[in-house]
């Protein structure tokens, strides 16, 4: 049997084989756990918008690019001088916690890029930052409203962030330092100190005011208490009382002599043999 006839077909195959080898790496793309691709169609448009590639093996046409993203959780920490509402220098150290928007990839290699980080979350955090404190004192930002203006932080560049143009989801924004020259932060700090000093002396005034109602009113229900008793103590019942009394005490058992009409206002006495 005459192999040669098959010849061209297995020097076609051997060099097929060698094409796809040596163009491997441009036909073949494994997106890794945390990661998504972006198709680009170098003939047919450019970026294609309808989807992202997943992990796992992918096979593309090798004039099309796959553009890698890890849309795994990423933190970046700013560090910067913004001012008050009155123009004073705060230093201000920022922690923001965030990731890609998975379906929305396309849009942001489209208009960022693989450097969205620098293009895009820093510039809008620092911005974000230097606008909601620009509408507090320096005492508010450090003390009185830190909290508010830590939420007015976080609501205002979630917002920005994750609209459709920029499509990144923020998990946290936390502020970790606020730093003022030490002139003014004594003062502040002193300012805190005088008014706890107030509230608590205040507390105490208080209390004090509490007590002597409390003792007032006591006093005018003894008061109250004692007059009533007396109006209703007459003469002729603590005389009855007193009889009531002395026969209880006849009654003992232990020797006694009862003189009758021998104490005060005629009452019984009573003398007993101790």
């Amino acid at each position: 049997m005459d192999n040669r006839k098959f010849l061209p077909f297995i020097i076609t195959g051997i060099i097929a084989i060698m094409v796809v080898l040596y163009l491997s790496s441009e036909i073949f793309i494994t997106i890794k756990a945390g990661e998504r691709g972006v198709l680009y169609k170098r003939f047919q448009g450019g970026t294609d918008f309808d989807i992202s590639y997943k992990p796992g093996f992918h096979i593309k046409a090798p004039w099309n690019n796959i553009y890698v993203y890890n849309v795994r959780e990423n933190i970046i920490n700013e560090k910067m001088d913004v001012l008050d509402k009155s123009g004073l220098s705060v230093s201000v150290d920022v922690s923001v916690r965030f990731f890609p928007i998975y379906k929305q990839i396309p849009y942001l290699h489209e208009f960022f890029g693989e450097k969205y980080v620098e293009l895009l979350v820093k510039p809008e955090v620092r911005s974000t930052v230097r606008r909601v404190m620009g509408r507090f004192t320096a005492e508010e930002i450090y003390s009185t409203k830190r909290a508010e203006v830590e939420d007015a932080i976080v609501e205002e560049t979630e917002k920005i962030l994750k609209s459709k143009d920029n499509n990144i989801q923020m998990q946290a924004l936390l502020i970790r330092s606020i730093n003022l020259p030490d002139q003014i932060k004594n003062a502040i700090e002193s300012k805190l100190q005088q008014e706890q000093e107030a509230l608590a002396y205040k507390f105490r005034l208080d209390r004090e005011k509490s007590e002597a109602e409390r003792k007032r009113i006591e006093a005018e229900g003894i008061a109250a208490f004692n007059e009533i008793i007396n109006s209703s103590l007459t003469e002729e019942i603590l005389k009855q009382r007193g009889i009531e009394a002395t026969l209880e005490l006849s009654k003992s058992p232990n020797a006694k002599v009862v003189i009758v009409g021998g104490g005060k206002e005629g009452l019984p006495l009573i003398l007993g043999n101790n």
